[in-house]
């Protein structure tokens, strides 16, 4: 490394937030970026140990190479720095925003609670690229004559356009909504990324040879059997989209929706769409002025609570059936995996009120209105505790749990009897491919990311994307330089 002592001598900083006051105004990016000096320093808190499991599969399922580029941006190295990094991640400026950095819950520094700022170097490095001119085209110096249809334009549909494009394939991405990016573009805020970032990695990539079809639902609008006809290898990445059930009586009330047409249609309106658009729900949901309960505790349920401060929420509450854990994980027990503490995200901290070990019992409503959630305490088997049942007035509730698989139309639709689908331990339902060969029971039809393993992190998504790349160019040529 370059300064060994680094870690001794630097305290580690991240970089700041606006303030909540002012950041739920606008529907911007609210980080304060560090100057280069700044990132520099945290650079050169990475230590010379033994195992980096920060860039290992308990890590960074990309693989980065972290501890190399860090010490390219410890010496003012951004060129060769950004090159390394995109040597294992196609899209770091999307990762450095959204990714929740289990690289650096992996870092050894992290035993004592100082881990490296990962994440934020990240993100400057990427950013860093843009100023130096290095997000641009790279086509292929010849074509192969073979051509590849992508349905899906997601991170891991993105990924593999972009390695498969790269080694001269024909690549033809399918995209169901207006513009490419999928629950990237239309279901993460843009307070969390704006989309000029996934524009910017689109235009890269035409200029590479890759052609987005947008607007078309395969297996509604183009049949599978259709691309499967005139290509020579077709990758589905059609992402897990399909709420899980609830069961939760009253969910039909008015008031009641799934996280994910919330968000979508938050996304259409910050981008200048028309949100009678979005499939799932036409009539406009709004929290300005209302009391919002969001039920879940992950990700997804952080993003309903920060769209709703934005809109101008009274209220939000959110319910977690989880108990509140606790401050601080046992390192010994658990390091370096992702470790259950209590977190709090940027959204919740603008001024959420949550409620642990809640179970959302019913939700309660007059003349088919929402008007309340009736929720009651659990035990550690997460089964109501009699006597402790209690109203939250709510004008607006959102169901945020998770996905349990791709739609059920469209593709799997289409290829019902042919496509193999399985069930995970969470009870997803995925399409079956291994995570060698990516193929599916149809013949030159393969699945990578949400779509195969259920719902995951970008991170996942991307390695997934890039790993199908390898196996579908393979198949195709015999062998491929494309790294795994």
């Amino acid at each position: 490394m370059g300064k060994v002592t680094g870690f001794l001598e630097i305290d580690r900083q991240v970089h700041k937030y606006q303030p909540a006051s002012d950041r739920i105004r606008h529907f911007r990016e609210f980080t304060l970026p560090m100057s280069d000096k700044e990132v520099e320093k945290q650079a050169a808190r990475c230590m010379d140990c033994g195992v980096p499991y920060c860039h290992g599969p308990t890590g960074c399922p990309i693989h980065n190479q972290i501890p190399d580029w860090n010490d390219l941006v410890y010496n003012g190295d951004w060129d060769n720095a950004i090159r390394n990094l995109h040597s294992t991640n196609n899209f770091p400026e999307w990762t450095g925003r959204i990714c929740p950095a289990p690289c650096e819950e992996a870092c050894v520094l992290n035993l004592e609670d100082i881990p490296v700022a990962i994440k934020t170097i990240e993100q400057a490095i990427a950013d860093k690229a843009y100023e130096l001119g290095q997000i641009r085209p790279h086509p292929p110096e010849k074509k192969t004559g073979k051509r590849v249809a992508i349905i899906g334009s997601g991170p891991a549909g993105m990924a593999a356009a972009q390695q498969l494009g790269r080694v001269g394939h024909d690549v033809h991405v399918y995209e169901r909504e207006s513009r490419p990016g999928g629950l990237m573009r239309f279901g993460i805020p843009d307070f969390k990324i704006e989309k000029h970032y996934i524009d910017r990695r689109v235009e890269q990539m035409q200029g590479e040879g890759v052609t987005f079809h947008c607007g078309v639902n395969v297996g509604v609008d183009k049949k599978v059997s259709e691309l499967l006809a005139e290509s020579d290898a077709v990758l589905y990445c059609g992402g897990s989209e399909t709420p899980r059930a609830a069961g939760i009586p009253g969910d039909d009330l008015d008031g009641v929706h799934d996280a994910m047409p919330y968000l979508v249609q938050q996304n259409k309106r910050v981008g200048g769409e028309n949100i009678q658009s979005v499939a799932w729900a036409e009539k406009p949901i709004v929290a300005a002025g209302q009391h919002v309960v969001v039920v879940g505790g992950g990700d997804t349920a952080s993003d309903c609570v920060g769209t709703a401060f934005r809109q101008g929420a009274v209220r939000v509450t959110q319910l977690d059936i989880r108990p509140q854990p606790p401050e601080k994980e046992n390192k010994l027990a658990v390091w370096p995996y992702w470790a259950t503490k209590m977190r709090t995200s940027s959204s919740q901290a603008e001024g959420a009120e949550r409620e642990f070990q809640v179970a959302t019992l019913e939700f309660i409503g007059e003349e088919g209105q929402l008007t309340g959630v009736k929720c009651c305490e659990v035990d550690e088997k997460r089964k109501p505790v009699a006597g402790t049942e209690f109203v939250i007035r709510a004008d607006l509730a959102f169901i945020a749990i998770g996905f349990a698989g791709p739609i059920a139309g469209g593709v799997v639709k289409e290829l019902e009897g042919q496509l193999a689908i399985g069930t995970d331990s969470r009870r997803s339902t995925n399409v079956q491919a291994n995570d060698r060969d990516y193929k599916t029971s149809v013949d030159r039809l393969y699945a990578a990311g949400d779509v195969r393993r259920g719902q995951s992190l970008v991170v996942w998504a991307i390695r997934e994307g890039r790993q199908a790349a390898r196996a579908i160019d393979e198949a195709l040529m015999g062998a491929s330089v494309l790294p795994r």
